[in-house]
């Protein structure tokens, strides 16, 4: 199911072999067969493919992939280049330019992230078209929940962005004191303004890994 083509592929092997996967396989089989599902296939483990496990520094947490067409790519937040930016991105870029100084691009394209450390990972990797949470509860949480518990157990410090209460949520399974949780509002219009503007994450992301003597993100 995954092939990933990195050192992913033999951590999840065992997951990927239990019997809820398999549900999950008949399940997506027949969404893909008679429903518009987002993203497309080739992507639907686009985070993880960017991202080896021995190159996670940053993990950012999203809950579902985005429902409309052409946006969902795979990574959390992330849109494909020339498509419109979403709002929550928009807030997301908007933080990031008033708390270090970056200007950041006119693309929503966030590979650019991925490839230097940054895990863009929803907690549901499909969608329905135009139906937004309609994957959820078909296992690919149980899946993403033996995600985060690998990199929990990783001894390399490793930073997580648990933005809205869906994230927070997962605070639950990050035990390993070497490792920086910090948490946020949701950066969407809804609630930027009530605790995810302010909160400095991208500086103090780059603080924690500077302290670990890792190379920070270029946001």
């Amino acid at each position: 199911m995954t092939n990933l083509g990195n050192d992913w592929d033999l951590l999840l092997k065992e997951e990927t072999e239990k019997p809820y996967m398999e549900e999950l396989r008949i399940f997506l089989r027949e969404e893909y067969r008679h429903y518009t599902i987002y993203p497309p296939k080739p992507d639907m483990f686009r985070a993880l493919k960017l991202t080896p496990y021995q190159n996670v520094k940053v993990v950012i947490i999203g809950q579902d992939p985005y429902h409309g067409a052409g946006q969902a790519m795979g990574m959390s937040f992330s849109v494909r280049d020339g498509v419109r930016i979403p709002p929550s991105l928009q807030n997301i870029y908007q933080e990031i330019e008033n708390t270090t100084g970056r200007k950041q691009p006119a693309s929503g394209d966030l590979t650019r992230w991925a490839e230097q450390g940054v895990l863009l990972l929803n907690a549901v990797l499909t969608v329905r078209a135009g139906q937004a949470g309609s994957h959820r509860g078909h296992g690919w949480e149980r899946f993403t929940d033996s995600i985060i518990s690998l990199l929990d157990k990783r001894d390399k410090p490793i930073v997580f962005l648990l933005w809205g209460a869906d994230a927070r949520r997962k605070r639950e399974l990050i035990h390993n004191p070497a490792h920086t949780v910090l948490t946020a509002a949701h950066p969407s219009p809804f609630s930027a303004y009530s605790g995810f503007f302010g909160c400095d994450h991208f500086n103090k992301a780059n603080a924690a890994l500077e302290a670990s003597g890792q190379t920070p993100i270029l946001w």
